[in-house]
Formats: structure tokens, sequence, C-alpha cells
């Protein structure tokens, strides 16, 4: 089943939603790095953020770039999602040990940590990126999205994510929602609206239930109902080649090439996004040497 975003609007026009299922993204995600159970659910659930996030933006060509950095045992976290909602990624330490809330429930917030910033690089296609940084919060990331959309971007929002890893350590269902109220929201929307997202509950718990992203939103949205405005099928993406591989190579100048070249050795580059490995034979690099 493919993983796709949907985006709507609720009936009295006062709140945005996106909702997301990105299991096969986090699954693919989780094997192209080989995480452990926490790393898997922190990894994802931030890919799951990305995703939606970078859909919202509506730029073509656009992209964003989400920085997790809490001074945690997984170190950083750095996803990317183009302007559809394509995503990739990686993290400093995939292999985190296993930190438990309490039995069957990992700890994501203890793989994060809190002693450090969420960053939001936005690329409009303009002469300067946006940039927009806010501490953590919570280490859980959607929490942690929230305060940087009402901090940084001043829009109420809610955000909720959900990894649940199985006993196997594969991930069996990943998904998540934005909700932002529209200026001039009146309370007996955001009252609903609380009471939706209470009724609701965990993420995890709706798409194990076997929930669709239309019906997480139906649900959250309750009676302020909703209409839906777009679909968009979303998958893990990356965008290398060997001609980018190639430029970061002239990058590293005719000193370093040179010594490369003379190891002898064919040169492995692999992509820190995907499993992809480009080789070089010394043939090839001896002519990016001559290049310089």
């Amino acid at each position: 089943m493919k993983d796709y975003l949907v985006r709507g609007m609720s009936m009295d026009g006062f709140v945005k939603a996106v909702a997301i299922r990105s299991t096969q993204m986090v699954r693919r995600g989780a094997q192209i790095h080989q995480t452990t159970a926490n790393a898997t659910a922190a990894f994802g659930r931030a890919l799951t953020a990305c995703s939606m996030m970078g859909n919202m933006q509506k730029v073509e060509n656009g992209s964003m770039t989400l920085q997790i950095k809490g001074g945690g045992p997984i170190g950083s976290i750095v996803c990317v999602s183009d302007a559809t909602g394509n995503v990739r990624g990686y993290v400093y330490e995939p292999n985190v040990p296993l930190v438990e809330k309490y039995p069957g429930k990992l700890d994501v917030g203890a793989t994060v940590g809190t002693d450090g910033t969420l960053t939001v690089i936005r690329d409009l296609q303009m002469k300067e990126p946006y940039v927009g940084s806010v501490e953590l919060v919570s280490g859980e990331i959607g929490d942690d999205v929230t305060a940087y959309f009402a901090q940084s971007e001043q829009t109420p929002t809610a955000c909720a994510l959900g990894v649940l890893v199985d006993v196997d350590q594969s991930v069996k269902v990943a998904g998540g929602y934005i909700l932002q109220l529209l200026p001039g929201a009146p309370e007996e929307t955001i009252d609903a609206l609380e009471k939706g997202i209470k009724r609701a509950g965990a993420v995890t718990a709706m798409l194990e239930q076997g929930m669709t992203p239309e019906d997480i939103l139906g649900q959250v949205c309750g009676d302020l109902g909703i209409v839906f405005m777009e679909t968009t099928e979303v998958s893990y993406k990356c965008y290398c080649d060997r001609s980018r591989v190639t430029s970061a190579l002239l990058s590293l100048g005719k000193k370093e090439l040179t010594e490369i070249y003379e190891e002898g050795k064919t040169f492995p580059v692999e992509c820190q996004f995907c499993d992809t490995v480009y080789e070089y034979t010394p043939e090839d690099i001896a002519q990016l040497v001559d290049t310089l």
C-alpha cells in the first residue's frame, strides 16, 4: 500500500489540515540506515513531519530541510523534503540502545534529547533561504514542530506523529497530521478542535486500526467537518546521481584527489541519504585530476 498525504480545510474555513500515511517511507529510511528501534521511531517521526511540511510550502522546485539536534544518543537528525512531500534523510547515530517509557512504549524524547534546537530551512527559490530555529520542547518531535510553528511562524498548530515499531524491529505503521488555525478562528472552532484531538487519541492506534489519512482528519476535526482538497502520493526519494558525486569529489581539490589516485584502489562514495554507492576507478580519479 503506497504512502500518501491528504490536505483539507474545515467546513467553517478556519482550520488547514494535512495528514499522511508514511509507513513505506519510514520502512525505507530504516532499511537504508539500519536503525535500531528507538532510532527508527525518532527518524520516522522526523521524516513524516518533514514530508507534510515540505508539501505545505507549495513552491515549485522548492525544498525544506528539518534539522533536529537535541543532545541525545541519536545525535542529529536531518531530513529533506521536496515540494511534493518526497523525503530523504539520515541520522548521525543509527545504532541507539533501547529506551522505553514503559514496556512496549519507546522513549523518543530520551533518544533525541531536549538540550538543543529544531531548525527549519526553507528554500523558496529566492535569493536566500528562510531559516527558523526554536529550542526543543520535549524531543518527541511532534511537540517540537508545534512549538516551531507557534514561535517562528506565529501560527497556532497541532502536530501529532506516530511510528509503531514491531517486536521484530520492523515498522508496522507510521503517519501523522498537522492542523493549523487561520486568523480570526472563533473560540468555538478552537474548542471543537481540542475536543476532536483528545477524542482521536494516538496516531499509531488509529493507523493500526486501519484508518486512512482521510479517516484521521475526519476524526480530529470532528463536528467541524472537513473538505478534502488534494491527495498526493509520497515516498522516500533521493536525488543523488553520479554527476553530483563527481562535483563533490572535484571540490576536494587536486592535492587530495592525487593522493586518492596514488593509492591505486577503486574509491567508493556512498550517498549519505540512500544506499547507493558510486565507484571511481584510479583511471576515473586521474581524469578528474586532469580537469583541475
